[in-house]
């Protein structure tokens, strides 16, 4: 069973030149179930992270949505695990690109023997796979990815502008050192993000 946690903040993500309608145009903020729905349902998901020379590194992933949480496994190795490994911040998209989302967080991995059961319980019937949670973690990592902020859309016709959403998430959540240790100053101060 999952656990239900507070609803994030909705708003319009900020998007210059697309004519996005304000939060009661078209069709309202979407609500957060809706995202919900497309990151428990989708089979495949991208996620994006940063190399530690800067370039982007892209890759799809098998996950579970559980408890507001996106959990991945990795092989130990792979280029995104030591990404992650060197910079936690990543970005994860469900497949689907028509109803759209894009989830920002935070990576950490996972080693409390309670919740690698729980996504092992949840990974094998999704996958038709059998992970034994005495052993998936000789495989390599498992990553729970927090968000800070989603945004979705709904791009079929006639609904981009009036669908267009932005969730943002209580900073709550556990930071990583890195997050909050000889952080540079922002090049962006003044913009407004998504």
């Amino acid at each position: 069973m999952e656990t239900k946690h507070a609803t994030p903040k909705a708003s319009r993500p900020y998007m210059p030149g697309y004519g996005i309608l304000d939060a009661a145009g078209g069709r309202g903020l979407l609500p957060w179930d809706w995202a919900v729905e497309r990151l428990r349902t989708a089979r495949n998901y991208w996620i994006a992270t940063t190399r530690p020379d800067g370039r982007p590194h892209c890759v799809p992933v098998w996950g579970i949505w559980l408890d507001d949480v996106f959990y991945f496994s990795s092989g130990a190795k792979s280029r995104k695990a030591r990404n992650l490994g060197a910079n936690p911040n990543c970005v994860v998209c469900p497949e689907n690109g028509t109803q759209a989302i894009s989830l920002e967080g935070v990576a950490e991995k996972i080693v409390d023997p309670g919740t690698i059961r729980r996504f092992v319980e949840a990974y094998n019937p999704k996958y038709q796979w059998d992970l034994k949670p005495e052993t998936v973690l000789d495989m390599g990592p498992i990553f729970a990815v927090r968000p800070r902020k989603v945004i979705g859309l709904d791009a079929t016709p006639g609904e981009f502008q009036g669908s267009a959403t932005r969730w943002q998430f209580e900073q709550g959540w556990p930071l990583h050192p890195m997050l909050t240790k000889n952080r540079p100053p922002s090049r962006d101060a003044g913009l407004r993000p998504c």
